[in-house]
């Protein structure tokens, strides 16, 4: 059987940030599993805040169409989320708004239907004790409610993210690295059943 193509996709971009170095850490040990890995930049599409008026002008940005051929070839998902007042950042929120409203074509499916059944799982990494946990919880709510992604019961917030990853960016703490570990391992089995013929 092909490896898993797992899409992992930091909630922050902003240098240094620890959904970062958490998707980092978290692509190294997919990679260790056999799953083929890609970390992908939501900034980088440039998509401006979702805009009705916008839409009915322009149409859904390219930024749009490329997250939704990331979905397509990836066989799961990690969201890495840091939290921004109790809230995932609006940069998530933004891209997969966006992604919602790419109508189906002769050259695409609808966004929601890539998602459909799409198995994800979740990390959160805060500075505070809770790790990001309300913003996880409120992530996992909207991707199965709106977007009708099957995710994984197994999640991982990881609090006082600035003391947790050393000068390779490897977790400090045992048990931590462990329960990523757990999340992957969880992810990868979901999808795994998810191919079975």
């Amino acid at each position: 059987m092909d490896s898993l193509r797992l899409l992992i996709l930091p909630g922050s971009a902003r240098a240094g940030a620890f959904s970062g170095q958490m998707a980092a850490f978290a692509a190294r040990a997919a990679e260790r599993l056999g799953l083929q890995t890609r970390v992908f930049d939501l900034r980088a599409l440039a998509l401006p805040v979702y805009d009705g008026d916008l839409e009915a002008v322009q149409g859904v940005p390219d930024g749009a169409l490329a997250l939704q051929a990331a979905l397509l070839e990836s066989d799961a998902v990690l969201l890495v989320t840091p939290e921004y007042n109790g809230f995932p950042t609006p940069l998530v929120i933004n891209a997969f708004d966006w992604l919602s409203r790419i109508p189906a074509t002769e050259q695409h499916p609808a966004g929601l239907a890539v998602t459909a059944n799409k198995p994800v799982a979740l990390l959160s990494t805060s500075p505070g004790p809770l790790g990001g946990l309300r913003a996880m919880n409120t992530l996992r709510q909207y991707l199965q409610m709106a977007f009708a992604m099957l995710v994984a019961p197994q999640q991982y917030a990881l609090g006082r993210a600035h003391e947790a990853f050393d000068e390779q960016g490897e977790l400090r703490d045992a048990r931590a690295a462990q329960s990523v570990q757990g999340v992957l391992d969880a992810l990868a089995a979901l999808a795994r059943a998810l191919r079975r013929p």
